[in-house]
Formats: C-alpha cells, sequence, structure tokens
C-alpha cells in the first residue's frame, strides 16, 4: 500500500509537471507564430486574412448600402508635403511606409482612391486600434440610452473585476487610457503586456488576463495607452447592455451605417471579441465611419446613430493628460487624446483620427470636411512607428488643405 501510494503521488506529479510543460509549449508555439506573422514576405496577406486564420465571428451588415459618390480627382492629392524643414514627395512616403490602401473624401463624394501591395477594394484588412474608436462609439449610444454613466466605475458593470487592478477606476478612466494599470504596449517585445494579452486571446481568455493585471498608478491621473482598457469598456457593454460586444456591434453599428461588407471580429478562445484590436472592414467601410463621425454621429439616412455631443466630447481634449503636447509631464505620449481617439499634434480644424498599429487610420478633418482612410503594413513599426503615426498625420492635414485651402474656408 505504501509503495502504491507513492506510485500514485508521482503518476500526480508528473501529470501535472506534463501539463505545465504542454501549457509552456502552447505559449511559445503561439509566440512564435505571432513573431513570424509580421515578417516582410507575408505582412500584407496575413492583415487581409487574420480573420481566416484565427477564431472569427461575422458581424452581418444590414439595411441599404450607403453607395458613396465619386468625384475622382487626378490632383486629388498634392505632390509633397511639409516635414519639419523638408519638403517630401507625398507618393514617396505611401510607398515607403508599405501603403496598401488609400481613399480620400471631400465633402459627401470620395475624390481619391487606390490600392497597391495585392489589396483590392473587396478585401477586409485588420484595421487593428481603430477597433477601439468604434468601441467608443458604442459606449456613446449605451451612454445615450441610459444605460451608462461613465462616472461610475468599471466594477458597476464588470463584477468579475472586483478585487483587481481595475476596481476603482470609472468608465470615463477606461475611455482616456487613465485607469492606472501597469502595461507594456510593446509589439516587438514578445514579454510585453500586449503580446501576453494576445498569447491570452490564442490560449485562453482577455477577461481572466484582465483579472492578472496590477496598479500602478491612481486612475485618472496619468494618460499612458493601454489596450486592455478598451477590453474593460467591453466588458462594461456587456454588463450593461446585457448582449454579447458583437451582438450589440452589429444592432448599433454595422446594421445601420450602410456598410458594404459583413466585419469579421477576432475573438478569444472562449468567444469574447478582441474589443481593442480586432475588425476586420473594407476600406470604403472605413471611410463610412469616418463619415459618421464627420456628420457629428449621422448615418447617410440621416439617423443619429450616436449624439453630436459624444462626437464632440469624444474627441475634446479638456484635461492637461490629454493635450497634444511634447513631452507632457502626465502622458505617455505627445498626441492628444480622448474617448478613444487621437489628436495630431499641431491641431487643423478639430481634426481627429483613429490610429492602429502598422499605419491604419481613418482621419476626419471637420472644417475642411474631409475623410481620409488608409490601410498600410508598415515594416519597422515597432522601430519608429511613433513618429511613421506623427508624420502620417502631417501628410493628411496636408490632403485636406489642398482640398480645402483657406482661401476657400474664408470664402464660405
Amino acid at each position: 500500500m505504501y509503495w502504491k501510494k507513492i506510485f500514485l503521488g508521482g503518476v500526480v506529479l508528473a501529470a501535472g509537471a506534463t501539463a505545465v510543460f504542454w501549457q509552456d509549449i502552447r505559449e511559445v508555439r503561439a509566440l512564435m507564430e505571432y513573431a513570424a506573422t509580421f515578417e516582410p514576405e507575408v505582412i500584407d496577406e496575413n492583415f487581409r486574412s487574420f480573420y481566416t486564420q484565427y477564431p472569427a465571428v461575422t458581424i452581418k451588415r444590414g439595411g441599404p448600402v450607403y453607395d458613396l459618390p465619386e468625384a475622382l480627382r487626378d490632383d486629388a492629392l498634392p505632390e509633397t508635403y511639409t516635414y519639419g524643414d523638408e519638403e517630401k514627395s507625398l507618393s514617396q512616403f505611401l510607398a515607403d511606409t508599405q501603403t496598401s490602401g488609400l481613399l480620400v473624401m471631400q465633402g459627401d463624394a470620395i475624390v481619391y482612391e487606390d490600392y497597391w501591395r495585392g489589396q483590392t477594394a473587396e478585401d477586409r484588412h485588420i484595421i487593428m486600434s481603430i477597433s477601439k474608436s468604434m468601441a467608443s462609439m458604442l459606449v456613446g449610444v449605451a451612454v445615450n440610452d441610459g444605460l451608462i454613466d461613465i462616472e461610475d466605475q468599471v466594477t458597476d458593470y464588470a463584477p468579475s473585476l472586483v478585487g483587481s487592478a481595475y476596481d476603482g477606476v470609472t468608465v470615463k478612466n477606461a475611455l482616456e487610457m487613465a485607469s492606472g494599470i501597469r502595461w507594456s504596449e510593446d509589439y516587438g517585445r514578445l514579454d510585453s503586456d500586449l503580446v501576453q494579452s494576445l498569447v491570452a486571446l490564442l490560449l485562453g481568455s482577455l477577461d481572466e488576463f484582465a483579472l492578472g493585471l496590477q496598479r500602478e498608478r491612481e486612475p485618472g491621473t496619468y494618460n499612458h495607452y493601454a489596450s486592455m482598457d478598451t477590453h474593460i469598456l467591453g466588458m462594461v457593454l456587456r454588463g450593461a447592455t446585457g448582449k454579447s460586444y458583437q451582438d450589440y456591434f452589429e444592432e448599433k453599428l454595422w446594421s445601420k451605417l450602410g456598410a458594404e461588407s459583413d466585419a469579421k471580429m477576432l475573438v478569444d478562445s472562449v468567444g469574447e471579441p478582441l474589443v481593442y484590436g480586432g475588425v476586420n472592414i473594407r476600406l470604403r467601410d472605413m471611410a463610412r465611419f469616418g463619415k459618421l463621425y464627420l456628420d457629428e454621429g449621422r448615418n447617410f439616412a440621416g439617423e443619429q446613430l450616436v449624439p453630436a455631443s459624444w462626437v464632440k466630447a469624444s474627441t475634446t481634449p479638456d484635461a492637461p493628460m490629454l493635450m497634444p503636447m511634447a513631452d507632457n509631464p502626465q502622458s505617455s505620449s505627445g498626441f492628444g487624446y480622448k474617448y478613444q481617439w487621437w489628436i495630431p499634434f499641431t491641431p487643423d480644424g478639430g481634426d481627429y483620427s483613429a490610429i492602429g498599429i502598422y499605419g491604419q487610420f481613418v482621419y476626419v478633418n471637420p472644417k475642411r470636411r474631409v475623410v481620409i482612410a488608409k490601410t498600410t503594413s508598415y515594416l519597422d513599426y515597432n522601430e519608429n512607428g511613433g513618429w511613421m503615426n506623427h508624420e502620417t498625420l502631417i501628410a493628411m492635414q496636408a490632403i485636406a488643405r489642398h482640398l480645402t485651402p483657406d482661401e476657400a474656408l474664408a470664402a464660405n
């Protein structure tokens, strides 16, 4: 009997060790797969096919398609733009940053549209953190419907977060990337919090991953970009609406936007969406989302999908930690920020942008009535992606000024 107990104990220990070892192997494989995703020879195709490679759900489009009018112009883009003291070629910049799609709207019409690097108008491209701006829009809808108060604690809607680093964080803190959690948003380091959250996406639960994070600062005191804050907003929306995130996304946005194609949304191993970066859509549907914000929350049929007051509040920094400022002591970014939208270093006409890693953009310039959608697979993103984002916004501002110069504004 004694030896039997020893034997059985050894079996249990061996099984436990094997389980731990197997989990480690799975994580290593996931990390290797992640790293291989961004290799130069496959990055373009991967960005167009993530939803076929990993678990994803379909978000159905609905209603009539918003047929974007075309008024294509050979001179829609300026030949050059000024970056610092240097006059630079716009076409060369687009090529150097591995741009795969660019669409420009002025007013209600498309004035420029083109594709490169094997992409077509029918491809669904992953839009990375532009997904965050869509989540913000849905929070605004829920606020308008009386389901969420942004001054409430996130635990009021997601009680599983009680006792976690998010206990004491308000919905507004999460919207402003000011939760105070310790977080490394580094796509180039396999041990960063961001990459580890993607391992959780592939092998586990993002909800559970959030429970293991630690507090670094007092909530609401410092703007530090943390993608997990947006996942928390997804949890808040689930709790507030009583619906899955994907169903709410379809009901309040995708069925009413006039989208031309279904969206695809990546999900974790238990079926919860990657709220902070998992949407895959066509370039024209990116532009339709930008146009919704240009028109202060009204869709093509005149229906107010999100209040104009939410659009304004979402894109207007109103605290020192949110202001665009180099070396802002209350922010880890030089850009301005508000509710999951970015503000350029030097704003023009109240402009703002949704930005996704590796160069995805939905840029909106209300004063000049310009929307620009851009998909990109910038290979050097982990080296100088922040500066690439800065230069891209400057180039987009140059496009907007070219289409609607100051003298035209004065004339009106």
